[in-house]
């Protein structure tokens, strides 16, 4: 089998991240929808959890399969808290100020924040978290020797 080249290799990986990212989103919502409906919080707390529970979701998957890295998992993990150390306090409060002030549905609010998320986060991820370290991994040292022995 021949080398894959570097487009489609970054295709592959944008592919899985989405993938994957989909799946994340289908955690934050549910969980976002289980408290929304068992709860009477305001925005922020239910965004909060939700958004935590699909971070650990993405951040496994994606460290795995998509970026295949052998990074130190607790050095990646803060990379990514920084991120959120970030994003979610500006997320939460432009989601509290669009649902609870000028009263947006919370749903399309909380959609509009994970467009957000999935956008910034796999640049972040691609360009700080696992730049030095992607296809490190016992995954993408199987795929390169079974390019060479062509199997």
């Amino acid at each position: 089998m021949s080398q894959k080249s570097e487009k489609q290799k970054e295709l592959l990986r944008t592919i899985k991240f989405t993938l994957f990212s989909i799946s994340a989103g289908l955690v934050e919502i549910l969980s976002f929808t289980l408290l929304e409906r068992l709860t009477n919080w305001p925005y922020w707390p239910k965004y909060i959890i939700a958004l935590v529970l699909s971070v650990i979701w993405n951040f496994t998957l994606n460290r795995h399969y998509t970026f295949r890295s052998a990074n130190n998992i607790p050095i990646a993990m803060l990379k990514v808290a920084a991120y959120y150390l970030v994003f979610t306090p500006l997320s939460t409060w432009l989601g509290s100020y669009l649902a609870d002030s000028l009263g947006w549905n919370e749903y399309l609010v909380t959609a509009i924040n994970m467009i957000l998320n999935f956008v910034t986060e796999y640049l972040f991820d691609r360009f700080v978290v696992f730049r030095a370290s992607i296809d490190t991994n016992a995954l993408a040292a199987k795929e390169k020797e079974n390019e060479k022995t062509g199997s």
